[in-house]
């Protein structure tokens, strides 16, 4: 019998092997890195009241300010009114700036300030920042490192001077703690811009469109939409949707079919800036929040009656933004109304600002109430 075996094709072998990848292929986009070094700065202001009180506590013997942070570090300054050592007999006044959190080799530089009080700006500076470039900046090694000086003052010539005030010392302090950063660019990288959607709700309050509620404030009306009432306020959430509280005042309007809800606790100005800033997230202009303080009384502006209506509507961050700008305009005259105001309101960061303001210019304040 013949064998009948036909041509048989060869087993199929191995896959070819993959070409090596040349040299153009292997190129790597082109990276950089920079190292940069910079300080991050910030001050603190140290009142001494009744300097001559503390006087005689004893050499070795400090007053400490309250604690501060600059570059995720506490920091204190610790005033000597007898001197830091008995060696210096006690002639001079010591002040130290001292390391007052957990760290080791912090590098930092130095600024103390004694403060003329008289007006003249002739204040006295001991700066670390002018000579970085011949010494570098100074090495706190762990908790409780200090820089300053033994001898910053002669206690005689201290005491006859302007830099003493009403029994007040005024020491400003500013420490730059050193950091150290590595930038470096990607191959490729997209920038991302920042959040539009407060814009994008005040196009939507702005053009009306979907409008679902008339707020008629003393006659006044203003158009806007309950779901964003209701999510930014938990006053109007129980207002729109919580039948209970709605109350009698709420209807329908005939001409635009749209309920109606009637605001007779603030003016329309008032309520407009409200609203800008539930749409927006911002507060309006400055020269806006100024109107109507031209009589002198804080609580006729616009921000003090801002301020009033976040507290009333539960707008916390409106309220804390109210609070930020009254801030700046504290001063000897306006600090008794301003915490009147903050105490009326509950805004409670304000009102520490204007205790602390008080305390510092005591005589002062106290010479502008007439007591």
């Amino acid at each position: 019998m013949d064998d009948d075996a036909g041509d048989a094709s060869p087993p199929p072998g191995p896959p070819p092997a993959a070409s090596a990848p040349s040299s153009r292929d292997m190129a790597a986009s082109p990276t950089s890195s920079r190292s940069v070094t910079e300080t991050v700065n910030g001050s603190h202001r140290f009142v001494i009241q009744g300097y001559s009180l503390a006087k005689g506590m004893g050499v070795g013997k400090h007053i400490a300010s309250e604690t501060f942070t600059v570059g995720g570090y506490q920091w204190a300054i610790y005033f000597y009114p007898d001197g830091k050592n008995p060696e210096d007999n006690s002639a001079y006044v010591s002040v130290f700036i001292a390391l007052a959190s957990e760290g080791t080799d912090v590098r930092a530089l130095f600024e103390l300030t004694l403060q003329d009080q008289s007006g003249k700006g002739k204040h006295k500076v001991h700066s670390h920042f002018d000579r970085s470039l011949e010494s570098g900046p100074y090495t706190l090694k762990y908790r409780g490192s200090m820089w300053g000086y033994k001898r910053f003052f002669r206690r005689t010539a201290l005491e006859t001077s302007d830099f003493l005030k009403d029994d007040c010392l005024k020491i400003n302090c500013t420490v730059g703690v050193v950091v150290s950063t590595i930038d470096y660019s990607r191959p490729h990288s997209i920038q991302v811009p920042d959040s539009d959607i407060g814009y994008d709700f005040g196009l939507l309050l702005d053009s009306n469109e979907g409008i679902d509620i008339i707020l008629n404030v003393r006659g006044e009306k203003f158009h806007a939409h309950q779901l964003v009432l209701a999510a930014r306020s938990s006053v109007f959430r129980s207002r729109l949707f919580d039948d209970e509280s709605a109350g009698d005042k709420d209807k329908i309007d005939e001409n635009d079919d749209l309920k109606v809800v009637v605001i007779d606790d603030m003016e329309p100005k008032v309520f407009k800036a409200m609203l800008h800033f539930i749409y927006r997230d911002t507060l309006v202009d400055d020269y806006e929040l100024d109107a109507s303080s031209s009589e002198g009384s804080i609580f006729d502006t616009l921000a003090a009656k801002l301020l009033a209506a976040a507290d009333k509507y539960d707008l916390e961050r409106l309220k804390l933004l109210c609070e930020s700008y009254l801030c700046k305009g504290i001063s000897v005259a306006s600090v008794a109304s301003t915490l009147a105001l903050a105490d009326d309101h509950h805004a409670m960061e304000l009102k520490a600002v204007c205790l602390k303001f008080a305390a510092e210019n005591l005589s002062d304040t106290l010479m502008s109430l007439q007591l």
